[in-house]
């Protein structure tokens, strides 16, 4: 029999009996896999050319399995009424997707869990050309920097796009028709993704300008090549992004509940379907979709995207804006900011490169003002993927980026794997804003300098992020004292100790100038 470790891949391989001029769109197969607890599981066969179809399962219960397909077809012997079987073996391995199981929402929908409940700290990367651009010895490369680094999720973007037009997964001369031989590709760059412990993220489609597929194909290619996807890679443990960089608000929001719906809807014919892959929207800088959204029934989690800029107005935003209000409205869900400032990008408005302490910055007060989820970092050479110095295709107004080398290593990773490390030295789970605990608010004269604040809901722990050195005044009601004080350093993970606090009215003067978070605990 063959076998499978839980939640990993099962795949098995159909021969059509009979010619289709295009797959896609003239015949459909559903299969249906049955668990050794009775349960069902539905998801649609994908067409990889010439006669070969393929189906690809995620199991996650140790036990036989079996299957039988069902095809719009019923004529054709090859495609319709196979069965097969397999065993799904308890995984035993170092990898922390397969070893705690597929990633999902926590028991109070404020972060991911995995299947077993072990929390899953979302540090992403934005290679957004990666995976169309790279050969695999380069995507093997840099998926060693980045598992080091201690990154657990890949943004990628999948169909070609306006900053990439050569690498293409489709065409689209007269109807819609997907390149099996592209999508392979794509396929070991996601495999191998997951095989270094990290999620993969795709873009299904990136919707910001006319040149983008999101906008400029019907609702009905952009529902095909969708479930395509969904079917080639549903199996893999992903986190789905619908629509990249979008003004969803500008157009049709209803356009993209259809297609999400369209997307994501149970294969027809199905008495199951596979739990699904969480699934969200990147909309364009500092626009705010949450409620567009978030009553969608394939909708998993918010995310958004603060952006490249360094204006009053723009940090405000951020700080003060949307991201500060809604994180406790039904239904509730995880808040990731997915592109944040990226590192040695040019500002919109001073037209200077952003800096790691800007980075640095973005990244606390993302984690802080709504219960951490997770934090998404980026950098030009990574998310564009030369390979000589060069401006990016349709981003003129980032000028001249170095190769995605170059981008491994910057002052900004470093710091995200100190973040990381931050982080999961606590309870960040429990974490929740906590502005109250500011007597006064620098941040109010000049928002460069406003501090974050949380705390665990039991009170034990307090993180305080200050993006400039100075005195912060405090007034510590509801926190359990006495607690111990510590300056945290997120440039090196250096801890300063600070004494201890007694009394809920405290003065903390930082060691320097620097940035500082200081930790507060019992």
């Amino acid at each position: 029999m063959l076998e499978a470790p839980s939640a990993t891949v099962f795949e098995s391989t159909l021969s059509a009996a009979a010619d289709y001029d295009n797959p896609l769109r003239d015949v459909t197969t559903v299969v249906t896999f049955t668990g050794p607890d009775g349960s069902g599981h539905a998801v649609e066969a994908f067409w990889d050319g010439d006669q070969t179809f393929r189906v690809r399962f995620c199991p996650e219960v140790a036990g036989p399995w079996s299957w039988e397909s069902t095809c719009s077809n019923t004529a054709d012997t090859g495609l319709h009424a196979q069965r097969g079987e397999f065993r799904c073996l308890p995984y035993d391995g170092d990898n922390p997707l397969y070893r705690h199981g597929s990633v999902g929402l926590s028991a109070d929908r404020h972060h991911f869990a995995h299947r077993d409940g072990t929390p899953f700290f979302w540090l992403a990367d934005t290679a957004w050309n990666g995976a169309l651009k790279s050969d695999p010895q380069e995507w093997e490369s840099y998926l060693k920097h980045r598992a080091k680094q201690r990154f657990t999720a890949v943004q990628v973007v999948t169909t070609q796009w306006r900053a990439n037009q050569t690498d293409r997964v489709f065409t689209l001369d007269g109807e819609l028709r997907v390149l099996p031989e592209a999508f392979q590709r794509l396929d070991a760059r996601l495999g191998a993704t997951n095989d270094h412990g990290l999620i993969a993220a795709p873009v299904m489609l990136w919707a910001l300008t006319k040149d983008d597929p999101g906008v400029y194909l019907s609702e009905e290619d952009a529902i095909a090549l969708g479930r395509y996807q969904q079917a080639r890679w549903g199996a893999y443990q992903v986190m789905w992004i619908l629509g990249g960089d979008g003004r969803y608000l500008e157009g049709d929001v209803t356009r993209w509940h259809r297609i999400g719906r369209g997307i994501f809807s149970p294969p027809f014919g199905a008495r199951a379907s596979l739990p699904a892959r969480l699934v969200t929207m990147h909309p364009c800088g500092t626009s705010w979709v949450v409620k567009e959204f978030r009553h969608e029934p394939w909708f998993g989690f918010h995310g958004y995207q603060s952006g490249h800029g360094d204006s009053d107005d723009h940090l405000r935003w951020l700080i003060n804006g949307p991201p500060d209000q809604p994180w406790q409205a039904e239904p509730v869900h995880p808040i990731v900011n997915l592109e944040p400032n990226y590192e040695t990008h040019i500002s919109y408005h001073s037209k200077r490169r952003i800096t790691p302490q800007q980075v640095r910055r973005a990244a606390y007060w993302s984690l802080l003002v709504t219960p951490p989820a997770g934090i998404t970092y980026g950098n030009n050479s990574v998310w564009w993927w030369g390979r000589q110095p060069e401006v990016p295709l349709a981003h003129d107004a980032i000028g001249v980026v170095d190769p995605w080398q170059a981008g491994l290593d910057l002052p900004g990773v470093g710091n995200m794997t100190v973040l990381r490390d931050f982080f999961e030295s606590l309870p960040w789970p429990q974490l929740r804003p906590a502005q109250q605990l500011l007597a006064t608010q620098p941040g109010d004269e000049d928002p460069n300098r406003h501090v974050m604040a949380a705390a665990t809901t039991d009170g034990t722990v307090a993180v305080i992020y200050t993006p400039v050195g100075g005195e912060l005044s405090l007034v510590l009601k509801g926190l359990t004292l006495p607690l111990q004080a510590q300056w945290f350093s997120p440039r090196n993970g250096d801890y300063t100790a600070a004494g201890q606090v007694t009394s809920p009215n405290a003065r903390m003067t930082t060691p320097d100038h620097e940035d500082w978070v200081l930790l507060l605990n019992t």
